[in-house]
């Protein structure tokens, strides 16, 4: 029976990129440069403390009997074969063939006339299964153990393989596509090597060692440095990657990513390559959101998120300078959904989210956040810049459903077709458009002007303009003039294109 040990945390040395400026000089590589006083101090001040590691292997050596490879048995979608005589093109092809010729035979057995109804020639194929892979690593001594919901995804079967080729049964205790993490269970009277998440987030710069199991090969070490954080790379709601430079390759994903003390820094879970090779950016989930999702996953099998219900964009400089606030900051509310919490709370199209509860939302990606971190059913204050000063608005928020997103990022009868030549735009009515509803058609843009530098597109509806509802070209001229005797540089415009609600600002006095 192996022991059961935590690997967590290691003692070593720091090491951070700039410890290798300082082996390079040593080794004479840098001996012709002047290095000015302040480098000096700089200098001094790296050799102190951030000397590179000699190797790795205290760290792989005490972590790797934690790491494991993960297949997962997936049972693919039934085909129906069709052999009927269905497709009259399939039926002539045959007709036209040679008397005698050995596919003529084969249309009469499986297909065509005579070859039985059709639904006698349908023929399931048989259950097809394919086999994925990726890698895992143990969180505890009795078997529970974390990896990507993309590895798992559509299993029906799950293998966990340790680093000495031993085979354990594994059971799905519970996943969360929204952050791309799944939990697994071993059940086994084997107590196992496991690994700590660690408490603090990684600087930029550190070294940071990932392990997995890429391309299948088994179990396999790669070391770089943390690139960056809170990187967006437009998997989900709740994007806060880690980027390292560690090689990370197909068969990597659910694998950890480790500090020189032997703590789980991340989960990696992505790569950027055009070839599906290693190009030296990989995305790894954050320890702090991996440990939260994963707890609650082993307490409830699912993750429980609050909901607001309303579609949000980023706040620009221009949007804010529509809106009179003094910096772009917050999340613009774009729409609010039907029924959804926002709506019964009186949240509307144009408010800007500044805080919830007294916490600053700096733009979507961190409302997402803030929201879903509480739960149903939670009464939350959020703070709203509305009509020029700020408001509060309680709200208490709904769970969000696997359909649902917390805060989606992102006429007169007669009247005539009209030019907004400054802004590159001719709108009309919906009437005139033969549509329904509320709004102004963007009925032509001029491809060089500032409505198309916005990505604003023929079809397009305005639904308000400097926040007042438009339902003929007169409105938006109206609602221009305001603005514009209001001392406004930029007009905010709510655009609805293909069933989706923006805000969109363009300049004034181009003319």
């Amino acid at each position: 029976m192996q022991n059961s040990r935590s690997v967590s945390p290691l003692r070593s040395r720091r090491a951070k990129l700039l410890a290798g400026v300082v082996a390079l000089g040593a080794a004479g590589l840098l001996t012709a440069q002047t290095i000015v006083p302040s480098q000096l101090a700089l200098a001094d001040a790296v050799r102190v403390d951030t000397a590179a590691p000699l190797d790795f292997s205290h760290v792989v050596t005490a972590v790797s009997p934690a790491v494991v490879s993960v297949q997962v048995k997936q049972a693919a979608e039934p085909r129906m074969m069709n052999f009927g005589g269905g497709n009259d093109n399939f039926e002539d092809f045959f007709k036209g063939l040679p008397d005698g010729h050995p596919f003529q035979r084969f249309f009469r057995e499986f297909g065509g006339k005579g070859g039985g109804d059709q639904q006698q020639n349908q023929r399931r194929a048989p259950r097809q299964y394919g086999i994925s892979q990726g890698s895992g690593f143990f969180i505890s001594d009795d078997g529970y153990l974390v990896t990507n919901h993309h590895v798992i995804e559509n299993g029906t079967e799950f293998t966990v393989i340790d680093r000495d080729g031993k085979e354990y049964d594994a059971k799905l205790i519970g996943a969360d596509k929204r952050t791309d993490l799944a939990l697994l269970k071993v059940e086994s009277d084997e107590t196992f090597t496991y690994v700590d998440f660690a408490k603090e987030a990684p600087q930029v710069g550190e070294w940071t060692v990932a392990i997995g199991n890429p391309f299948g090969l088994g179990g396999s070490v790669t070391a770089g440095i943390v690139s960056a954080r809170g990187r967006d790379i437009g998997a989900g709601p709740y994007d806060d990657f880690i980027q390292i430079d560690a090689p990370v390759n197909r068969g990597n994903s659910g694998g950890p990513a480790f500090n020189m003390h032997g703590e789980v820094i991340g989960v990696n879970a992505a790569i950027f390559s055009p070839s599906g090779g290693n190009v030296g950016i990989a995305f790894a989930i954050p320890a702090s959101t991996a440990q939260d999702v994963i707890m609650e996953l082993k307490d409830d099998g699912t993750v429980v998120r609050g909901w607001l219900g309303v579609q949000i964009q980023n706040v620009t400089d221009d949007i804010a300078e529509s809106l009179g606030l003094e910096e772009a900051r917050g999340a613009i509310v774009a729409e609010a959904q039907e029924n959804s919490p926002a709506q019964k709370a009186g949240l509307r199209s144009g408010d800007t989210i500044l805080a919830v509860d007294g916490t600053e939302v700096k733009g979507p990606r961190e409302l997402s956040k803030i929201i879903a971190a509480y739960e149903p059913d939670s009464q939350v204050d959020i703070t709203v810049w509305r009509d020029g000063q700020k408001e509060d608005v309680t709200v208490t928020l709904g769970r969000l459903q696997d359909q649902e997103q917390v805060a989606a990022v992102q006429p007169e009868a007669g009247e005539s077709k009209t030019s907004l030549d400054d802004l590159g735009l001719v709108l009309t009515t919906k009437a005139e458009a033969g549509l329904e509803g509320d709004g102004v058609v963007i009925a032509e843009i001029d491809p060089e002007s500032p409505a198309a530098e916005k990505r604003l597109n023929t079809g397009d509806v305005i639904l308000e303009v400097a926040g007042m509802k438009v339902n003929s070209p007169s409105d938006v001229l109206k609602a221009l003039d305001k603005a514009e005797k209001d001392g406004r540089k930029a007009v905010l415009f709510r655009v609805e294109s293909n069933d989706t609600t923006r805000f969109v600002a363009l300049p004034m006095n181009l003319a």
